[in-house]
Formats: C-alpha cells, sequence, structure tokens
C-alpha cells in the first residue's frame, strides 16, 4: 500500500467538476464582497441628499468599511490558519449578510459608520480565505492564473453593482441595495453549509485528518480508486509557525517593503476612484443613471484588465506589463476631469484608469505570491492584501477632503500622483529585487 503525497497528486491531476464547483464558491462569494464593499458608493449620491450632508463625512463612512476591511483582512486570515477556511468562510458570510440587512435600518452618519466598520471587518475575511482555498485546490501551474480570475470575481461584483443599484434604485430607493447585498450570500451560505469541504492543505496538517482526506480525494478523483486506509504525507518538511518577520528575511526584505508600498499606493487611487467617480460625476452636472454607469465602467476596465493581464504576463512577465500598463494609468486618471463635459470620452478615459488600476491589483498580489516561496507564500500575499487596505482607508479620505478646496480638474490631477509613483517603485524593484528560494 503506498503513501500519499498529497501536493504531489493534486498537482498530478486535473481540475475535475467537484473543484471547479468549488471554485465557483470562491467566485461567487468574491463577486459579493465587491458589491458589498462598493455599495456605499452607489447609496452614497442619494444619501448626500435625503439626508443633506457634507461630502466629508460620507468620506468618513466609506474609510469606515475599509478600516475594517484591514482589519479583517489580518485577524481572520490569521484564525483562518489556526481553524480551517471552512468555518471561517462560512462564519465571515452569514455575518455580513446579516449586517447588510441590518444596515437599511441606521438612521445617522455616525451609526452608518460603525455598520460598515462591522460589516467591512467580516467582508476582509473573504478575499484571503477565497484567494488560498482556491490556490491549494488546483494544481501548482494552474494557481497563480486561478487566484487571478478568483480575484477579478471582486471587480465583477463592483462593477454589477452599478447596473444592479441602476434597477433597484428606483424600486426601493437606496436601501434595496444593501438588502440585494445580504439576501445573496446568505443563499451561498446555506449552499456552502452543505456542500463546501474543508481545505485538503489545511486537512493535511493533522495526522487524524487522514480519512476525511481520502474521502474527499475520491470525490475529486473517483476513476483513482484510493483505499481510505493510506497513509497522507506532504512533500515538504514540517511548517514551524510563520511570521511576518519571515517576509523580512533571506534577503526578502527590499520585495516586502516595495511591494507592500506598490499596494497602498495603487489601493489609493482605487478606492479614490470607486468610491467617488459616482458622485464626483453627478455633482459635474451627469444624471443618476449615468453617474452609477461611471463608477460600473471603472471596474469593467477593471475585470477586462484583470483577464488579460494574466495572459500577457504568462507570456511576457511581470514588469514588462505592470511597467506601461501603470503609465497609462498615470494618464488616463489625469484626463478625467478634463473629459467631464464630453460623455463618450469619460467613459472611454475612465473604462481605461479602470483597466489599469482596478486589473493592476491582482496583477500585483500575483507577484507577491510568485516572489515566495511556498513556506511563505500565504504569509506574503496575506500581508500584502492586508496593508494594501491602508491605502483602501486613505484614499475615500483624501478623495473628501481635497474635492472640498480643489476643482475637478486638479483634483484628478492630483489623484494620478500615486500611479506615478508606483511606475518609480516598479522599475526600481525589477532592476533590484532578489529571487526568492523555491
Amino acid at each position: 500500500m503506498k503513501d500519499i503525497i498529497l501536493t504531489d497528486l493534486i498537482n498530478q491531476q486535473k481540475v475535475g467538476r467537484s473543484q471547479k464547483f468549488i471554485l465557483s464558491i470562491c467566485l461567487l462569494l468574491m463577486i459579493m464582497d465587491g458589491y458589498d464593499i462598493q455599495a456605499m458608493a452607489y447609496a452614497a449620491p442619494i444619501i448626500i441628499d435625503i439626508w443633506e450632508v457634507e461630502k466629508a463625512m460620507l468620506g468618513v463612512v466609506f474609510s469606515a468599511s475599509l478600516l475594517g476591511l484591514f482589519i479583517g483582512s489580518l485577524v481572520l486570515s490569521s484564525l483562518s490558519d489556526r481553524f480551517g477556511r471552512r468555518p471561517i468562510l462560512l462564519f465571515s458570510t452569514l455575518a455580513f449578510s446579516v449586517l447588510m440587512l441590518v444596515t437599511p435600518h441606521v438612521h445617522t452618519i455616525e451609526q452608518l459608520a460603525a455598520m460598515r466598520l462591522v460589516t467591512g471587518i467580516f467582508l476582509g475575511g473573504i478575499m484571503p480565505n477565497a484567494m488560498a482555498y482556491s490556490a491549494e485546490l488546483v494544481p501548482y501551474k494552474y494557481r497563480i492564473r486561478t487566484m487571478m480570475i478568483i480575484s477579478c470575481g471582486y471587480t465583477v461584483g463592483a462593477m454589477l453593482g452599478g447596473a444592479i443599484s441602476a434597477v433597484l434604485i428606483p424600486i426601493g430607493g437606496w436601501q434595496a441595495i444593501f438588502y440585494f447585498g445580504g439576501i445573496i450570500p446568505l443563499i451561498l451560505f446555506a449552499i456552502m453549509f452543505f456542500k463546501l469541504p474543508e481545505s485538503l492543505q489545511f486537512l493535511s496538517t493533522h495526522p487524524k485528518n487522514d480519512r476525511s482526506i481520502i474521502r474527499n480525494l475520491k470525490r475529486f478523483y473517483p476513476s483513482l480508486n484510493l483505499d481510505e486506509n493510506r497513509k497522507i504525507f506532504r512533500n515538504t518538511a514540517p511548517e514551524a509557525k510563520q511570521s511576518p518577520l519571515d517576509l523580512f528575511r533571506n534577503k526578502r526584505a527590499f520585495f516586502t517593503s516595495s511591494i507592500w508600498i506598490i499596494s497602498v499606493l495603487n489601493m489609493i487611487s482605487l478606492y479614490f476612484l470607486a468610491n467617488w467617480l459616482p458622485t464626483l460625476a453627478n455633482q459635474s452636472g451627469l444624471s443618476l443613471n449615468q453617474s452609477l454607469l461611471i463608477g460600473s465602467t471603472l471596474l469593467f476596465g477593471g475585470t477586462f484588465g484583470t483577464l488579460l493581464m494574466g495572459f500577457k504576463i504568462d507570456k511576457f512577465g511581470f514588469y514588462k506589463v505592470l511597467l506601461p500598463i501603470f503609465v497609462l494609468a498615470v494618464a488616463s486618471i489625469a484626463m478625467i476631469g478634463y473629459s467631464v463635459n464630453h460623455l463618450n470620452l469619460l467613459f472611454v478615459v475612465v473604462f481605461l484608469a479602470g483597466f489599469t488600476i482596478v486589473g493592476g491589483q491582482p496583477a500585483i498580489n500575483a507577484l507577491s505570491a510568485s516572489f515566495y516561496p511556498a513556506s511563505l507564500r500565504t504569509t506574503g500575499v496575506g500581508w500584502s492584501i492586508g496593508i494594501a487596505r491602508l491605502g483602501s482607508v486613505i484614499g475615500p479620505l483624501l478623495g473628501g477632503y481635497l474635492s472640498q478646496s480643489m476643482s475637478i480638474n486638479h483634483l484628478f490631477l492630483v489623484a494620478a500622483v500615486p500611479s506615478l509613483l508606483v511606475v518609480g517603485m516598479l522599475s526600481i524593484q525589477a532592476k533590484y529585487k532578489q529571487p526568492a528560494s523555491t
């Protein structure tokens, strides 16, 4: 009776129907994650009018949600390594679903900010766990592409939010946006509760789980006829508890520092645009529906950019793709303010900004995943995503305060500066980064 080396077995098999079903669940979770985070941006123009509040106060609400994401990304990803992917995904999904359903019943900006902070914490548990689960499910050669596709669900959900909001608002007001964002994840939770198994890689860290692993392997690969009494081995040495400090050891300090800076800078631009474009477009004279479609166009460009970049990076490498992409980002963001009076041009420029900024973030995450060795990959990617959330908090606040004192032309010139800095950081990183050990 031959023992099973789990990672070798997964790497040698095709992705079957059961794995595709689980990947689709992870993708749907990411879509709802993106929708629910972006929901506030689509509700904001109406809340400003109905509640008669300053734009800067909505910036606080935006940033409260994203601060929650920052907390959740670090805390819940750590709990996942202790308790498993399945329970954290289930708990996070149930919690943010209920909180989304409660949100329409708040009556003040302070209550709304508090609700979005707590909701953001549980939404923050979705991305790192869904991406880690997906990466652990597929053969190594598909891992980066799979992570990019799954993370693309986030932008798809945020993009669909504009179109869905345009339909829902005339029916049920801004509250309907949040009701929809709570009901769909509740349905997903029910499916996950009965159908989602634990990650095999997580189960393999405990010998007592061998039979559970075999049962799931038989479900994934029925043609192998596996014996339930076979012993499971991993083809790596037993893993010590990883510390974030390990990201700075063995010539990794420069890459870790630079990828964190790049991620924060890009997230400042991404969340400034994602949260403020609908409101600023509306206040520049566009109708509410046109403003919502502008927000969706940004995210549609990001979805298209993520998928195209995945194939181009496979062919040309990260830096040959990302450097010209972020040069284009600088130009497209700077042009937004000068395009508001030319609707067709505005849609083109916003699409290009989304293609580069929104589409570039999954590529940055994939660059992080490709650099770190297997023993540090989850830690490296998780902390890169978590630290990047600082940028997602800064962006909306910066937009709220600058929009009070700057013309729209100058505002978007300033908004292009983080992407210019990303170009510089990527150029330095391409020249000086050290290769990772395998």
